[in-house]
């Protein structure tokens, strides 16, 4: 089952504007003609991300969304406003109303599915931290509300005095550190910063190369990114999220726009931060591999469970295992030695960690095998997922010691069916890493198209 999403606006020509944008990109989308009817909707379906005209007759997007949030029931759920180009009061209005983001008309492809994306990974990791409070949806706001409070560390890498304070100017509320320097930058990145803003026009260094270390830095990698470029720039933009940034904003830069992403970002940060701390902390419960600090295979069988009991239930949600396992490992024990194959094992599991979902189960399976569970997933999508890390990591090197190893992973990946066992899914998976290896490694195969062939 894709995202949900609910677009609310007046005009019938917006609404199938928004339908084919959203569903082109698979999406599930209901539409919404007025406030009241947003109202009635969001009451009795489950959604992942509203996107609200700011302007309708009768109850506006402003009311709408102010009640949306003072809902106990729905005040989770992301709004993105969408509002008039030239009316920044509108963007005001909204913020106050309780809006997560913005966008304005009229409509960029590139800009709305950059909001709508980075707003459904905050509503994902939203989601995960209500499921580890221990309280109901309706009480857990309190907890979620002190999050909020937190104040960030962010570091602004510019190089031109004047563009970088005024970035730092609406940010009064967090701590704030300028770098005009890249390498004094990227060093500074492996602190403990909460957000890095990164100009792409600055005069004197490339931002993207900046994105690129701070990316692939162990101490940085998870530490979002956020890029400032000019707005006819969108071939950089798409190279910036290829590296993986994690969000935009588009010169001149506006104080409301700049604090709306900024926000975000350190929300989904801070939830994040919050969501592993309960797991440190309650790791004794469960058997970690002490070598890498995953879950081990008791963990994993543990953590798919609820994924169980929801394919088995009324909405029938689906979920896909990848089994990764790394190529030639014994030849690398065996010349390397187990000391260089555990640095190995090690570094995987922490790309592998980091490039996946948080509410993906990530687990050292046994050996050199690492078992990923993906709820609500596809196995077409698990097998994207799959693949996409299997190319990164063959195509980033290791260090070993000052000397760069290229490592390569096979996978398999299988969707669970109603009423199974979770042995016969790992016995798929297992099948299609086989397969996966018997056609030369360094590749991802499907149990469904194994199956169909």
């Amino acid at each position: 089952m894709s995202a949900r999403i609910l677009v609310v606006d007046d005009l019938a020509p917006n609404l199938n504007l928004f339908q084919v944008k959203l569903a082109a990109e698979y999406y599930d989308v209901l539409t919404a003609r007025s406030g009241i009817e947003a109202l009635e909707i969001a009451a009795t379906e489950q959604l992942d991300l509203i996107l609200m005209d700011a302007m309708m007759p009768g109850m506006n997007g402003f009311e709408a969304c102010r009640r949306l949030k003072a809902n106990p029931e729905t005040w989770h759920i992301p709004v993105i406003m969408v509002t008039a180009l030239e009316e920044t009061k509108d963007r005001i209005r909204g913020l106050e109303a309780g809006a997560d983001d913005f966008i304005t008309k009229p409509i960029d492809d590139f800009n709305l599915m950059t909001r709508v994306k980075s707003l459904l990974r905050l509503k994902m990791v939203t989601d995960q931290l209500l499921s580890h409070t221990g309280h109901t949806l309706g009480n857990s706001r309190p907890v979620i509300e002190q999050i909020d409070r937190k104040s960030g560390r962010i570091l602004i890498v510019e190089d031109h005095k004047r563009r970088a304070e005024k970035l730092a100017e609406p940010l009064t509320a967090h701590e704030v550190t300028i770098a005009s320097d890249p390498v004094k930058a990227i060093q500074a990145g492996k602190g403990s910063f909460d957000l890095i803003i990164v100009s792409l026009v600055s005069d004197n260094f490339d931002g993207l190369r900046v994105c690129a270390s701070l990316r692939f830095n162990a101490e940085s990698r998870e530490t979002p990114i956020l890029v400032v470029d000019d707005p006819e720039n969108q071939d950089r933009l798409v190279r910036a999220y290829d590296i993986g940034v994690n969000d935009s904003v588009l010169r001149p830069v506006e104080t409301q726009e700049l604090g709306a992403r900024v926000g975000t970002q350190l929300r989904r940060k801070f939830y994040a931060d919050s969501l592993r701390e309960n797991f440190n902390e309650n790791l004794e419960m469960v058997v970690a591999d002490t070598l890498t600090g995953l879950g081990n295979r008791r963990y994993f069988d543990r953590g798919i469970e609820p994924l169980i009991d929801a394919l088995n239930g009324s909405a029938r949600t689906p979920f896909t295992i990848i089994l990764f396992d790394i190529d030639h490992f014994k030849r690398v024990n065996d010349i390397l030695g187990h000391d260089m194959g555990d640095h190995i094992l090690k570094e995987v599991a922490a790309r592998l960690v980091t490039n996946m979902r948080a509410i993906d189960i990530v687990s050292r399976y046994g050996g050199e095998e690492f078992m990923i569970a993906m709820p609500d997933t596809l196995e077409a999508d698990g097998y994207a997922a799959a693949d996409r890390i299997r190319d990164m990591i063959a195509g980033t090197p290791i260090y070993v010691d000052g000397e760069a190893l290229t490592i390569t992973l096979s996978a398999g990946v299988a969707q669970a069916r109603p009423k199974e066992q979770i042995r016969d899914v790992q016995k798929r998976a297992d099948t299609a890493l086989y397969k996966a290896k018997h056609a030369g490694r360094n590749q991802v195969m499907r149990f469904e198209i194994l199956e169909a062939a």
